[in-house]
């Protein structure tokens, strides 16, 4: 009896214990196979990465390191980067449009700067506007904190820079703070279309806003209404708004509006359609688009035919707006001229 019991238990433990190399056995052969796989992968790895340094270095068989391995993955995923960089710049390009600012999606964007063009011997008008609808000092910082509104009065040099016109212009700037000084413009009537295309250039380089108008310093602006204006037009890219108008081409040398380059506009001698220049507005796109190109942009005798002209040839949404007409004193009309 205790010899078949013990040969029973004798016989159990030679059957777990063989159950146990089996599954042991089992176990180290699926180890070997993930090890023998892993090692597969990275030996084929380690093959392609030789490959590609050769390639790159034009060497022969080489050995490779683990910091040449790192090296090579680091730079793929940088030329992988860049290569998304490139697509949106080219996209970026194609378009005609290319921001200079980074944009921070967690702050506002300003909504407007307007450009005041003025003159010398100008002040009572300059002191008017800032009396009936620009703000001074403390309203007009508010107005650019609470509104999203930056108002300048733009003005450039005298023929003779450094004269008392640039000096009265520098003194009234100490106390105001509000204008936008184009030292590099010299300022004259005649010279008005180079000095819109230097504002926008200037505008859209200084601040990052949704859109830059230019008003002329006889004009009275509702400031509300036009943020009104405006604000209907924010999904729109590219948009060119004033009131549009168009007008004959004086061909004869002397008239008040003489046009040297008239013979480019046909035979009828009308001008394309274009914002008034008493105010028109631009956006974002079209003011950097004129920042960029403004080396070879044309200017024609007036600033808001030259201001049309850069648009004519791009998809941009042209908006003709009756309350931008400001001489047409409408009920309900953004500006009135004076």
């Amino acid at each position: 009896m205790h010899s078949r019991g013990s040969s029973h238990r004798l016989s159990g433990m030679v059957f777990r214990s063989r159950i146990s190399s089996l599954m042991l056995s089992m176990f180290a052969t699926f180890a070997s196979l993930y090890v023998a796989g892993r090692l597969w992968q990275d030996s084929q790895s380690r093959v392609d990465l030789i490959k590609e340094l050769d390639k790159i270095t034009g060497q022969g068989q080489s050995a490779i390191s683990v910091d040449d391995t790192l090296k090579i993955i680091n730079c793929r995923e940088q030329h992988k980067k860049l290569s998304a960089l490139e697509m949106e710049l080219a996209v970026a390009r194609k378009e005609g449009f290319i921001s200079r600012h980074s944009v921070d999606d967690s702050k506002k964007r300003p909504l407007l700067v307007v450009g005041i063009f003025t003159g010398f011997g100008r002040k009572n008008n300059r002191d008017a506007i800032r009396k009936a609808w620009m703000g001074s000092g403390t309203a007009l910082k508010k107005l650019e904190k609470e509104k999203g509104i930056i108002i300048r009065f733009v003005i450039g040099r005298s023929a003779n820079k450094g004269d008392s016109l640039d000096g009265a212009i520098d003194s009234e700037n100490r106390q105001t703070n509000d204008f936008i000084i184009l030292d590099n413009h010299v300022e004259a009537p005649e010279e008005t279309p180079k000095k819109a295309k230097l504002f926008f250039a200037h505008a859209a380089e200084t601040w990052d806003t949704e859109f830059y108008a230019k008003v002329k310093d006889d004009v009275y602006v509702n400031i509300d209404s036009l943020l009104i204006a405006l604000t209907a037009h924010l999904d729109k890219p590219r948009v060119y708004m004033g009131c549009m108008k168009s007008g004959e081409v004086f061909s004869e040398r002397g008239h008040r509006w003489y046009e040297p380059d008239w013979w480019k506009f046909g035979d009828k001698k009308s001008y394309f359609r274009h914002a008034s220049g008493e105010l028109f507005v631009i956006s974002r796109a079209l003011a950097q688009f004129v920042s960029i190109n403004r080396s070879i942009l044309q200017t024609y005798a007036h600033d808001d035919v030259s201001v049309g002209s850069w648009f004519i040839g791009l998809d941009v949404m042209h908006i003709d707006e009756a309350k931008f007409c400001c001489s047409s004193w409408a009920t309900g009309a953004i500006c009135a001229g004076v």
